[in-house]
């Protein structure tokens, strides 16, 4: 039943471009709680939607990267969490964060890290970037960074740690064959999405643009999260717009286990419905 995929973290999943070829790798998951995660929603919508949340009463948000295989040659597109695991903590936003997963779901899909030529990252968030902070992993990838973005960015260990092979990216720049970086500022200050045109399909990488289906029906409510919460739900209107047209596919980093999707009559719907 679709109500159980929106409550549980995302499993592998595939989907076909022409000869494009992308796939999710599952790392972790989050916990959100619903009023803080999204400050704009009140008891009621919870209690109207309750299909969104675990038997904790949270949001679930999957964690991982997306993989874009062509011609042989390997990207991926965030790098998820890491392997760490922060416990809920009373009055919060989130519950439970965990990752760990994502090379052994790489190897999953045939996939070895030293097979990445590049991790191109939507922002410097540590849900996005874990696994290339890590020294072991992605050895032989550039990691590609939103040039505002890396401007932008607050010092931290992780991010030290990404430094030397960092290459920073601009607005419009094809990053692999079919894929192209659009900035889309308002969850961080540099945060991009990256779209992947193939077969005489788009695919939109949104990254953190969006963090639930729920907010698809009200783009409105910006996550507790963004830099710009007025910037983040303008970005947010246009991109609803935009997945609702034909030949149009949406990828939800953090949509529970429905993170291939489109919009339809105002709603996210996974591709398989």
């Amino acid at each position: 039943m679709l109500d159980d995929r929106l409550r549980r973290p995302a499993l592998l999943q595939t989907v076909h471009l022409g000869e494009t070829k992308v796939s999710f790798v599952p790392d972790g998951a989050a916990q959100g709680n619903p009023r803080l995660w999204l400050p704009a929603s009140t008891a009621e919508t919870w209690a109207e939607r309750p299909e969104y949340l675990d038997d904790d009463g949270y949001l679930v948000a999957s964690i991982g990267g997306l993989l874009v295989e062509r011609d042989g040659r390997a990207l991926l597109i965030d790098a998820g969490f890491g392997p760490q695991s922060v416990p809920a903590e009373p009055g919060a936003p989130n519950g439970v964060l965990y990752g760990g997963a994502l090379l052994d779901n790489l190897a999953a899909l045939g996939r070895k890290p030293e097979d990445i030529e590049a991790v191109a990252l939507t922002h410097l968030h540590s849900d996005h970037i874990g696994w290339a902070s890590q020294p072991a992993a992605f050895t032989q990838a550039a990691f590609l960074v939103p040039e505002p973005e890396w401007a932008q960015r607050e010092a931290s260990a992780e991010i030290d740690a990404l430094a030397p092979r960092v290459r920073t990216v601009q607005d419009g720049e094809e990053v692999f064959p079919g894929v192209q970086v659009r900035f889309a500022a308002g969850h961080t200050p540099g945060h991009a999405e990256y779209v992947i045109a193939a077969g005489g399909q788009r695919l939109i990488a949104f990254g953190d643009a969006v963090h639930s289906p729920v907010q698809i029906e009200n783009p409105d409510w910006s996550c507790v999260y963004d830099h710009d919460p007025v910037e983040a739900a303008s970005h947010r209107r246009k991109l609803v717009a935009e997945l609702a047209e034909p030949g149009t596919i949406g990828f939800g980093n953090h949509f529970a286990d429905v993170v291939f999707g489109h919009v339809r009559d105002g709603r996210w719907h996974p591709l398989d419905r």
